[in-house]
């Protein structure tokens, strides 16, 4: 009596704590974010995902039934406790050499309530250093804890119905991905609601509560698919599927949906949450959707031409890493990949995060500032043995990288040929400053060197920065600020509450002097050192560039209608073997072009076209005396002319 009347006291107070149950539904700390593509299809999820509230009879019944059948088959039954589960739990603990408490808990569904809710205390900054303290404060398993979610969980049987305290479970539980509950998971996993889920993608969503991290069908599908089927036997045998159901469904796993499966886009959202709003991405604790600048046709496109090349071209057990980027003339991303790895989100960003040396990808914006001095296109410029003093480092002779020189060259085939002399000897007579200023203007924020190896691209950047530069040469001179964000809202809502933050920005150069330098890089593509980046049918303007000792080659290039950069090296600067931007880079950026350009018709460059010289008029000799032969000479002399 004693016992059943302090029993009933401490049910009693906590009795009076439980609030209503809509209060429990949603118990999460902080938002979620749902990414879309430009054609409006979710393609990412990032952040803590509730897709919706949902209770036992909104749910599909083959999910209902697939949690009851796992996690708590006399769940309708028991009063919150199974005296009967527990014993079981405690013989297999001890039977495995654990502790009695360790391992199998013997939890009911009711029990494992308790837990999500913490039997009732709330997360605050104030009590807790973390909120991971807090959570594993509520998964302790000493033995008055368990007294504790035991008498809170005769006090939820006691308050709430069962399918009250089932729906609070299938709001809250954790069923990895990021997804807390079943229409979170359903939408995550499948795509669809959880209302329609059918037996095979029930039994996976229940099979994924003993462990929804490595459980998860985005991390290891098969795994999730056999689980699913010990889910699907556990139904058969209490009655939910006949046998021919049960056998179908095992032979019919649950599958992903296009989404899920493509993880199209890892690095890209990855960007676009680091590059956002930190109260309405990082950190947000509402439900936000945003939608960006990604093509899923040009994300597929970079995969499989990358994927190309390192199957065909690189050889095998090479630990070397590649990037690419792929944006509109005004700066909206439609690509990415920050590595090899094309599935992969939270890794190291190389197209975003790090920064390298650019090489001779940054000599366009040398041979720019000339144009926009009054340069053109076919000056000329000696290419001999040239050095200079640099004050306390001593004389430093630049060299071509075949160690030739070619006397008078014309800026076009100095660039085509990226030859390194003519480069050093127009930056220098351009000013040094007035080359910083362009290229900072276009969008290289870095610190750039401040001696005269600057124009041999001694200065280091971002590809993302370097392939958003060479898009402010495609629109005609303007610079670009690179973005993927194009509106921000809240779940629900209708009105944006922030559009993109990118888009074109001031001039740099006159709309002629980006005319004339896409006339000189689409020479590097037609006849100079990035001939393996030509596309059949397409004009192609880029550059390559190669770092010293090759630590680090790119190519960056555009058409018409997109510009594209990529850049290749190790992580740790081992020198490539072999490689320059115009090899293996280039094919890169050829392969995943090739795919982009798909199905489009092609446009010809913005480029400057050179009227044709007229030639020199042969003279002709007059028959006459000698008389006047003389005369003649001596006004031609005096006035000039033929």
């Amino acid at each position: 009596m004693i016992f059943g009347l302090f029993l009933a006291i401490a049910v009693g107070y906590f009795y009076s704590t439980l609030p209503d149950v809509e209060e429990l539904l949603d118990g999460r700390a902080h938002g979620s974010v749902t990414m879309l593509d430009s054609g409006g299809d979710v393609f990412a999820w990032r952040g803590d995902q509730f897709g919706g509230i949902v209770t036992a009879d909104s749910v599909s019944p083959d999910l209902k039934n697939a949690v009851v059948a796992t996690e708590d088959k006399r769940f309708y039954s028991h009063f919150g406790v199974s005296p009967r589960g527990v014993a079981s739990a405690v013989r297999i603990n001890l039977s495995e050499g654990r502790g009695p408490l360790s391992g199998h808990g013997g939890s009911t569904i009711t029990q494992q309530t308790a837990k999500l809710l913490c039997l009732g205390v709330e997360f605050n900054t104030k009590d807790w250093k973390s909120e991971a303290e807090y959570v594993r404060d509520c998964r302790r398993g000493s033995l008055w804890r368990k007294v504790k979610e035991a008498v809170y969980s005769i006090a939820m049987e006691t308050k709430y119905t069962k399918d009250q305290i089932l729906s609070i479970y299938l709001n809250r539980a954790y069923m990895g991905g990021g997804a807390y509950g079943a229409e979170a998971a359903a939408q995550r996993y499948f795509g669809k609601h959880a209302a329609v889920v059918n037996a095979a993608e029930g039994a996976m969503l229940a099979g994924l509560l003993t462990a929804p991290s490595s459980l998860a069908p985005t991390s290891n599908l098969g795994r999730s698919q056999d689980r699913a089927a010990t889910v699907l036997r556990l139904m058969n045998e209490q009655g939910y599927l006949t046998d021919k159901e049960t056998v179908y469904w095992q032979e019919n796993p649950a599958q992903l949906s296009q989404a899920a499966e493509a993880k199209a886009g890892g690095y890209f959202a990855d960007w676009v949450m680091a590059s956002g709003p930190e109260f309405f991405t990082r950190n947000t604790t509402e439900d936000v959707v945003i939608r960006t600048t990604l093509d899923p046709r040009v994300q597929r496109a970079l995969e499989e031409g990358m994927q190309f090349v390192f199957e065909n071209k690189v050889r095998e057990g090479s630990k070397a890493q590649a990037a690419i980027v792929v944006m509109s003339a005004d700066g909206a991303v439609r690509g990415m990949l920050g590595g090899r790895d094309t599935k992969v989100s939270g890794g190291f960003n190389r197209a975003t995060q790090a920064k390298r040396q650019t090489g001779s990808a940054f000599k366009p914006f040398v041979y720019g500032t000339a144009l926009e001095l009054g340069y053109s296109w076919d000056d000329t410029v000696d290419d001999a043995p040239y050095c200079m003093n640099i004050p306390g480092s001593g004389e430093w002779c630049p060299r071509n990288y075949t160690n030739k020189y070619y006397g008078t060259v014309t800026l076009t085939d100095a660039l085509k040929r990226s030859l390194n002399v003519p480069a050093v000897k127009v930056s220098e007579a351009v000013g040094r400053d007035n080359v910083r200023t362009v290229a900072s203007d276009f969008g290289i924020d870095n610190a750039l060197a401040p001696g005269p190896a600057l124009a041999l691209g001694a200065s280091e950047s971002t590809l993302l920065e370097m392939t958003g530069a060479y898009a402010g040469i495609l629109n005609g001179g303007s610079s670009v600020t690179p973005y993927g964000l194009v509106e921000l809202r809240l779940q629900g809502e209708d009105e944006a509450l922030m559009g993109t933050g990118g888009g074109i920005g001031e001039r740099v150069i006159s709309e002629v002097a980006a005319r004339e330098l896409i006339y000189m890089m689409e020479k590097v593509v037609s006849e100079g050192t990035g001939m393996r980046a030509r596309l059949d049918g397409w004009q192609v303007a880029g550059k390559t560039g190669t770092t010293q000792a090759a630590r680090d080659a790119w190519f960056i290039g555009f058409t018409s209608e997109y510009v594209a950069g990529v850049w290749m090296g190790y992580d740790d600067n081992t020198p490539l073997t072999g490689v320059t931007g115009s090899g293996l880079p280039a094919e890169i950026w050829h392969e995943a072009m090739k795919r982009v350009h798909e199905g489009v018709d092609p446009v010809p460059l913005p480029a400057f076209v050179p009227k044709p010289k007229k030639p020199s008029p042969k003279p002709t000799k007059k028959r006459g005396n000698k008389l006047d032969d003389a005369i003649n000479g001596i006004l031609r002399d005096i006035f000039g002319g033929n």
